[in-house]
């Protein structure tokens, strides 16, 4: 579906960017995920010294239906209020972002009220998805408009001269629709992938497992289908995330995934177009239980395990910290001429 308009990665850039950090003052490959980190980042640049100065967190905001069920243990409200608060700077992925000098965009991508304010991007597919227990949660064209407003944001962000994107979401039930989109995928044992969210009571988990099995058996959607799945039992900030990983790999930006949800949204980019993966860059391992699942299937590891369970970007905010500690490092650290050092050697294995 996507996969002619998605970018190659520069080899010539990437080989570039590797030679350099074997030839720093240290041993071969030492920095480990750092330097994979770094010449990945050059091959979807396209250079071996980008500029990575301007970087974005896109916090795509939308309710959920199944609510109704009693999944979660607050309203629709919530998430209006919590995304108006990223425009207070109040929040903890504003503290974040201010302290690595990153930018936030936040989108209502279907939030069930409409705010007044100006620093809200108003990408509103509808005022919340329907809830999933009684039928489809969206109709396949709005799970393809909400997709295609994030791959839009990223063209845009592209266009502004931004060089690493982080995903971010608010969305009171999302871990609901996240593990239900996780289970049709994978179909294993419900209650082991399915986790209290924002702190869900007992009571509160089973009415969750209850509502995910109900509505996979009255949508049955199609796990060779990911649109279908999708549309019938995930969310508009999914969906809007899942665009911001095709978009990476469309207009050639690394795109950082946070936490459970936008992980769900990786893997449904993943699905739709296998090539979306060499554009992404996890951030951290969800404390979630679906979390480990789902890097199963990207074929992915989290490089922070810290048992966060937030949202918002606030993983993908310190990942591009630590991604600014290993370019800063890439470009500034003396080389073993510099160093007086004889230079390592690289032995292959037997």
């Amino acid at each position: 579906m996507f996969e002619k308009h998605i970018k190659e990665l520069n080899k010539q850039a990437m080989i570039t960017a590797k030679k350099r950090l074997d030839n720093l003052s240290k041993p071969l490959d030492s920095l480990g995920w750092l330097e994979d980190v770094i010449v990945q980042i050059c091959g979807i640049l396209g250079t071996d010294h980008p500029n990575l100065d301007k970087k974005n967190i896109t916090i795509m905001c939308a309710d959920n239906g199944v609510i109704d069920e009693g999944v979660s243990q607050v309203g629709f409200e919530v998430t209006t209020i919590v995304a108006n608060n990223f425009t207070k700077n109040i929040t903890a992925v504003n503290h974040f972002s201010n302290y690595f000098k990153q930018e936030i965009s936040v989108i209502d991508i279907g939030m069930k009220e409409t705010l007044d304010n100006p620093l809200i991007i108003n990408k509103k597919i509808s005022n919340g998805t329907n809830n999933m227990v009684n039928g489809p949660a969206m109709t396949k064209k709005q799970a393809i408009d909400a997709i295609n407003v994030g791959i839009l944001q990223v063209k845009e962000l592209k266009e502004k001269g931004y060089s690493l994107v982080g995903t971010g979401e608010m969305g009171i039930g999302n871990t609901t629709t996240s593990t239900a989109i996780l289970h049709v995928f994978i179909d294993d044992d419900l209650e082991k992938i399915t986790g209290y969210g924002a702190g869900l009571s007992e009571d509160g988990l089973k009415r969750k497992i209850i509502a995910i099995e109900k509505a996979i058996d009255i949508n049955k959607p199609d796990k060779n289908d990911p649109i279908d799945v999708l549309s019938k039992v995930g969310g508009y900030d999914i969906a809007g995330m899942c665009g911001l990983f095709i978009g990476g790999a469309i207009y050639g930006l690394p795109i950082i995934i946070d936490g459970y949800i936008s992980s769900i949204a990786a893997l449904l980019a993943y699905k739709l177009c296998p090539a979306c993966k060499e554009f992404m860059i996890p951030s951290h391992g969800s404390y979630e239980p679906g979390t480990k699942f789902v890097f199963e299937q990207l074929g992915l590891k989290p490089v922070l395990q810290m048992e966060m369970r937030l949202g918002e970007g606030t993983g993908a905010s310190m990942i591009m910290g630590i991604i600014d500690l290993a370019y800063t490092t890439y470009c500034n650290m003396g080389t073993f001429e510099d160093a007086n050092v004889i230079p390592y050697k690289k032995y292959e294995k037997g």
